[in-house]
């Protein structure tokens, strides 16, 4: 039966993909943000180009979506500081010096999709570079207002946006989410949001922020339309993989 879930990421250029996908970039419907607005946002390129967004966490770890590396060592550089793509002013660009993807991350079914990336060196803070604050604990309830924001598609099957675009989503309650979706979704490590606009091919691995805090981690959608009301965004949520990420980081040297 062909699957109806699609990576967020360009699938021309990661084509040992496991399952047939159709990928989203940009943000649909969404309007370009203030430069610098999010300065937590990292733009994750192959050879130059944009492939996932990221956020940064720490002056030393980004986070994004696991299926946004393939295993490939040395292949991804972070962009930080970044509003136009196609502008290096304030921007600068940092090797990866280790990938962490969860260590239960299945690619078929995008169970525990969410990576670390540990930076080559300490990101430089300022007004246009720092980090985003994580969960303390607990659940995400349905009927937040939360945003997405990246450099994906604008619309589906369109070209990816040079400029950070953004766009308000509204989350929705897992019983509603389970109905749409099914057994792909997995309330235990999931959140499902949907608005006039969302994220499309090429946002995989950036954040759901509610408030001032990155909650989820942009990770799949449905397959023939990006931000479709009827089987809305899934994002990795990040309280459900505290403990890992607090392990993770206590333990760099």
């Amino acid at each position: 039966m062909m699957t109806i879930i699609s990576l967020l990421l360009l699938v021309s250029l990661l084509p040992h993909l496991t399952f047939t996908a159709h990928v989203n970039v940009g943000i649909v419907n969404g309007t370009k943000a203030k430069p610098h607005s999010r300065p937590y946002m990292v733009s994750l390129q192959i050879f130059g180009k944009h492939i996932c967004g990221g956020f940064l966490i720490s002056d030393e770890f980004v986070m994004t979506a696991a299926h946004c590396w393939k295993g490939y060592p040395n292949i991804l550089t972070v962009v930080v500081g970044a509003h136009d793509l196609r502008n290096s002013k304030n921007s600068y660009r940092i090797e990866v010096k280790s990938y962490i993807p969860h260590p239960h991350f299945t690619s078929c079914s995008l169970q525990n999709d969410i990576m670390l990336l540990r930076l080559q060196e300490k990101i430089k803070l300022d007004n246009n570079v720092t980090w985003i604050s994580l969960p303390k604990e607990g659940d995400v309830d349905g009927d937040i207002l939360c945003s997405v924001a990246g450099w994906g598609q604008w619309k589906t099957k369109g070209p990816l946006s040079r400029y950070l675009m953004e766009a308000n989503t509204t989350t929705i309650n897992h019983v509603e989410c389970q109905h749409k979706w099914g057994s792909k979704y997995l309330a235990s490590q999931m959140i499902c949001a949907h608005g006039d606009g969302g994220s499309c091919i090429g946002d995989s691995g950036g954040p759901l922020v509610c408030g001032d805090t990155a909650v989820g981690v942009t990770s799949f959608a449905y397959r023939k339309s990006c931000n479709s009301a009827e089987h809305p965004n899934v994002y990795t949520k990040i309280s459900a993989y505290l403990p890992w990420i607090h392990q993770i980081i206590r333990n760099i040297k």
